[in-house]
């Protein structure tokens, strides 16, 4: 049996848990503060804070780390790779520290993964990080060669639900065609070929549905009128792109939950902006299944809005008569990351970062 541990730090939290094979063991989500982290001027700076909570905490639970084959680390703003395990190595550490790609708290993953297993003497790995790039070369071509399109997307949990699925029919995710949409507070919805990524919306904050805060693709013309209208600072359109976009602009949250008890209580308006978000992520998995020729096993719709029945059943409606539509409501990022950590201790190879 093999125990590993997940290490997932996310902007205001740190989440980690310990699994024994596919049986969790221990799962944790600390809460830091503003007044916590404030004394910190970078990420970097709160990896070892953030590791010293997390081998408390594994003490209390009563975890020996010499026992630990692995610890496996949310993957970070590395440079784009395609999807897999990644043994740590001194390359990537660099990358993450001086945040070569982009600073981004699941950066600290891959650093902490690499100081828990030093001190236990097992290996470290991180798996499919954000920027895992698997496009064909046609999708990446857009109107402007200045701004070519690029994979940014949820590929830990988009490759995690491919391949329960994948399980669940007693085949292969490699063996599949899907379409996949992580419904999130950002959305994202890829089509997998054979186990490749082809294509996928930018979901971090450029193309796509609108989100519960950002507000996916819109007209470029009459954004750089808001641009340069001089009623707002770069700063602010940021963040009415990303964070205050979608229905955190027309609602004024970004939970759907709070949405649905507006609907409840007779809100029309709200009922109209879900249902158009909805009705664009069910639009963009069409763009999908056009990219596969039709040919595709399953449409699998995960994340947290996929608990929504409201939002779901409008995106079924929209794409049964099409294909089946699979629901993984939530997601398990800790499960994912153990679970490749898991496939290459039973005799998966892990890939290098170069």
């Amino acid at each position: 049996m093999f125990k590993i541990l997940s290490v997932n730090p996310g902007s205001t939290s740190t989440k980690f848990a310990v699994y024994e094979d596919e049986r969790l063991l221990s799962l944790h989500t600390i809460r830091h503060t503003s007044d916590e982290l404030k004394m910190y001027k970078t990420l970097e700076e709160q990896c070892e804070f953030r590791k010293s909570v997390i081998l408390n905490v594994l003490a209390e639970d009563d975890i020996n780390l010499s026992e630990l084959w692995a610890v496996v680390g949310r993957g970070g703003m590395v440079h784009p790779l395609e999807s897999g395990v990644y043994t740590v190595t001194d390359k990537l550490i660099h990358d993450l520290k001086y945040a070569t790609q982009g600073e981004h708290a699941s950066n600290m993953g891959g650093i902490i993964a690499h100081e828990i297993a030093q001190i236990s003497g097992c290996q470290a790995f991180i798996a499919d990080p954000v920027v895992v790039d698997e496009l064909l070369d046609v999708a990446r071509i857009s109107g402007l060669p200045q701004i070519p399109r690029i994979s940014t997307f949820h590929a830990l949990n988009h490759k995690a639900v491919g391949r329960k699925y994948a399980s669940s029919i007693a085949t292969s995710y490699e063996k599949l065609n899907l379409v996949i949409a992580h419904l999130g507070g950002g959305i994202s919805v890829a089509a997998h070929r054979n186990g490749r990524v082809v294509d996928v919306n930018q979901g971090l904050g450029g193309t796509g549905p609108f989100s519960p805060e950002r507000c996916g693709t819109l007209d470029a013309g009459r954004l750089v009128d808001l641009c340069f209208s001089g009623k707002y600072t770069e700063t602010e359109i940021h963040k009415m792109l990303v964070g205050n976009g979608g229905l955190m602009a027309h609602l004024g949250t970004n939970e759907v939950q709070t949405v649905m008890q507006m609907i409840e209580d007779g809100n029309e308006y709200a009922k109209l902006v879900l249902q158009a978000l909805a009705y664009n992520v069910a639009k963009e998995i069409g763009s999908m299944l056009v990219v596969l020729k039709g040919d595709v096993d399953a449409i699998i719709l995960t994340g947290g809005i996929a608990h929504s029945q409201f939002v779901v059943d409008y995106i079924t409606k929209m794409l049964s008569p099409l294909c089946k539509v699979v629901i993984y409501p939530g997601e398990d990022e800790m499960e994912a990351l153990a679970m490749s950590g898991l496939r290459v201790l039973r005799g998966e190879k892990s890939k290098e970062y170069l």
